[in-house]
């Protein structure tokens, strides 16, 4: 298995998901006490967030770039931008590297269409759910996505930056996202995106009836495919 890329950092919190989940995913096909290699870059999430509430799309371009070709350098075959919302400078960042890098919502779109779903709440910061970028990307495969009202896109960003990236995780937390995601399959969901990379570490499969879709998870499993099948 060929070295995977991560830009991680964004947040910390979820760097360690994916490391976890790179190397079990690897190991799944490994066996044995095997691992994945895995070149990492972590940016200071601090400045990210300055950035991104700024709207300065181009500075956080110039640094992720800069991050892709270090880890480029170093050997890896495949890269990961270890964030949903990073995803919106996601083009930039392939046209810097000569590397495949593995685009999240692609990989989140084919796992939904192995479950025969189409209309898809999403959840995430405000840049994710708002933007456009993601959902552009799922309806290229059919996929038809909705989000919540503005009182809870606001309540998400919130907890987001505020909660999870620092490592908190509360019990009441928890209970209003179940609130939004029932909200959202009241409005036609059939599975939600846990479009924030942290959101699965609040919000587990075994606390809802509709299907959760997990995104580090899904993202490090198509990264461990690349890196197998290269």
């Amino acid at each position: 298995m060929k070295p995977i890329g991560l830009v991680g950092g964004l947040t910390y919190v979820s760097t360690i998901e994916y490391y976890r989940y790179l190397n079990e995913l690897a190991n799944e096909k490994l066996g044995g006490n095997e691992s994945a290699e895995i070149i990492i870059y972590s940016l200071n999430f601090g400045e990210i967030k300055s950035l991104t509430e700024a709207g300065d799309w181009k500075n956080i371009s110039v640094i992720i770039c800069k991050a892709a070709q270090t880890i480029e350098a170093g050997g890896a075959a495949c890269l990961l931008i270890g964030a949903n919302t990073m995803h919106k400078i996601a083009n930039e960042v392939q046209a810097a590297v000569k590397i495949p890098v593995i685009h999240i919502a692609d990989a989140v779109a084919k796992e939904i269409l192995k479950h025969g779903l189409r209309k898809i709440g999403l959840l995430g910061t405000r840049y994710t759910m708002q933007l456009g970028f993601y959902a552009d990307h799922l309806a290229k495969f059919g996929i038809e996505t909705i989000i919540p009202d503005k009182t809870d896109i606001e309540y998400i960003n919130y907890t987001i930056y505020n909660e999870f990236s620092k490592n908190i995780f509360l019990p009441e937390t928890k209970a209003g996202y179940l609130r939004v995601i029932s909200r959202l399959k009241q409005n036609g969901a059939e599975g939600i995106i846990l479009g924030c990379t942290e959101i699965p570490i609040l919000v587990k499969q075994s606390d809802c009836d509709i299907y959760l879709f997990d995104t580090a998870r899904i993202h490090s499993g198509a990264a461990v495919d690349q890196a197998w099948s290269l």
